[in-house]
């Protein structure tokens, strides 16, 4: 659980914090959680060693995915990802759009997949971080949803790397 932000700490870091307790309720591991700042490749280096831990599945990351010029954590996912998950910031926008209107138009929440390792980066507001959590992540991180869901693929992320 990665925070993206120039101010925040551990103490009042409440979209961190609501994400945290959110996967933890649902039986999810925390396997590590940091706060970095608006820094590219310092987001950049922090989503690598994670999708380089074999312990790490999923990283999920708030704040930053504004339209700001230190907004950068879009860039950075991007700058990692093998793969995107296109309709991920699609989907994100419609279950928005039912809760603040056009305003959604000014997050660019994404989804992607590195070495074997799912990534988002999320809006660093509570509400946004409850969403994308609710509507949409907690469903496709459990194997029992239908028709599909991302758990039951984990194993062939990384086919490419596998094949001779």
């Amino acid at each position: 659980m990665l925070t993206v932000s120039d101010t925040r700490a551990a103490s009042d870091d409440r979209s961190g914090e609501t994400l945290v307790q959110r996967l933890t309720d649902a039986g999810h591991v925390l396997a590590d959680r940091a706060i970095v700042t608006d820094d590219r490749e310092k987001i950049v280096e922090r989503l690598r060693a994670w999708c380089a831990d074999t312990g790490v599945d999923v990283v999920i990351s708030t704040g930053g995915t504004g339209l700001t010029g230190r907004d950068v954590t879009v860039e950075a996912h991007r700058d990692v990802y093998e793969k995107e998950i296109d309709a991920f910031g699609t989907v994100f926008t419609m279950v928005s759009m039912n809760k603040i209107g056009t305003s959604a138009v000014q997050s660019r929440a994404c989804g992607g997949v590195a070495h074997g390792t799912y990534l988002f980066a999320l809006p660093g507001s509570p509400g946004a971080c409850k969403d994308a959590w609710d509507e949409i992540l907690s469903l496709q991180l459990d194997y029992r949803h239908r028709p599909c869901n991302f758990v039951e693929i984990f194993p062939r992320l990384d086919e490419h790397r596998r094949r001779k």
